[in-house]
């Protein structure tokens, strides 16, 4: 078997992460392999063949121009598979592709009614073009049956933590007195709620006499946008507020920060997948979410800790709660990885 891989998104955030996650044990499943784009890290490896591609995905000439090229190379292969809804012209064999989620059609005012739009025309796209389609949880795999009436077989692969996740060993490692946020910084993510929760909480710890502590947000302040003129006054004076936003960090710090918190916060409106709670927990770090769908299936067997969605007062009641108690993480068991995830996609490719 052949099979043509776009690595564009390689090396990036999310669904570049997700896609560097699975690579390696696509590649190491014994198949050929053609790598388009990205970086070539896998030359030693005699199953690879790597072609280089600057066309922007998303791009004009993805779609009515790409080379004709890259196109005979591809059409040579068995199939085709892509880690996102991004599909080139031109292609004649089966064509495997990746939703993650449609939070841009299911949340209003993330991108405008015409970016609204134009996603809404890729994701309808990528359905036509597409044998199968991917996606990382039970209730995206819903969404995109509802909002899309997608008839196309759709198979959930879930996902995990990046490698520097996953291979890190808990030592006893003394926690700070942090709690972190690790997002970006949109109204879905929940920090509407999370930052007057978090202060009330701070000014309760004061009035206790105990540490007081320090939110970190792993996101850039400068994207933050609301029309809350309080919260507009909480990112202000975030500093006296014990508020800090990391902006972007490297793998080694965000770990660090992860291993040293006390406690990792996602308050999140909706999300597709959610990998920030589990990067926490692999790490032994407690964890305290929001009761969305999404969430309660993703760590239906895992030690979280929930709170009513887009409810200030029970967040700031459960993070005094959650405060006072031990800090060591419950043994569980590691059901996500990406080895299991790459396995999953090669059998819904290839059976």
């Amino acid at each position: 078997m052949k099979i043509a891989i776009d690595c564009r998104m390689s090396g990036k955030s999310g669904i570049g992460a997700f896609f560097d996650g699975i690579l390696p044990f696509i590649i190491d499943s014994g198949n050929e392999i053609l790598l388009i784009g990205g970086k070539n890290t896998f030359s030693e490896k005699g199953n690879v063949n790597h072609l280089d591609c600057d066309i922007g995905t998303f791009s004009l000439k993805e779609m009515f121009a790409f080379p004709s090229e890259l196109r005979k190379a591809i059409n040579k292969c068995d199939l085709y598979f892509t880690p996102y809804c991004n599909i080139p012209n031109g292609i004649r064999i089966p064509v495997y592709s990746m939703i993650h989620d449609i939070v841009f059609l299911d949340v209003k005012g993330l991108s405008g009614k015409l970016g609204t739009f134009i996603r809404k025309i890729f994701y309808l796209r990528a359905i036509r073009k597409s044998k199968k389609i991917f996606t990382v949880s039970e209730f995206s795999k819903s969404r995109i049956i509802e909002k899309l009436h997608c008839k196309k077989p759709i198979d959930v692969v879930y996902g995990s933590v990046p490698k520097y996740i996953s291979d890190y060993k808990k030592q006893d490692e003394k926690k700070d007195s942090s709690i972190i946020f690790i997002g970006n910084i949109k109204h879905h993510k929940g920090l509407q709620t999370l930052l007057p929760a978090f202060l009330n909480f701070r000014d309760e710890i004061r009035k206790e006499g105990g540490v007081e502590p320090k939110l970190l947000i792993v996101g850039s302040k400068d994207n933050f946008r609301t029309q809350d003129s309080t919260l507009d006054e909480y990112m202000k004076n975030s500093p006296e507020n014990g508020i800090e936003f990391t902006g972007f960090l490297s793998d080694e710090k965000l770990l660090e920060l992860l291993v040293k918190a006390r406690l990792l916060v996602q308050p999140s409106l909706y999300e597709g997948f959610g990998m920030p709670p589990l990067q926490a927990l692999f790490v032994g770090t407690r964890v305290l979410i929001s009761d969305i769908p999404v969430f309660k299936e993703i760590y239906k067997d895992y030690p979280v800790n929930y709170f009513k969605v887009s409810d200030e007062a029970d967040l700031k009641s459960q993070l005094s709660k959650i405060w006072k108690e031990d800090d060591t993480v419950p043994t569980f068991e590691k059901t996500y990885s990406f080895e299991r995830c790459a396995r999953l996609v090669l059998e819904g490719m290839t059976k």
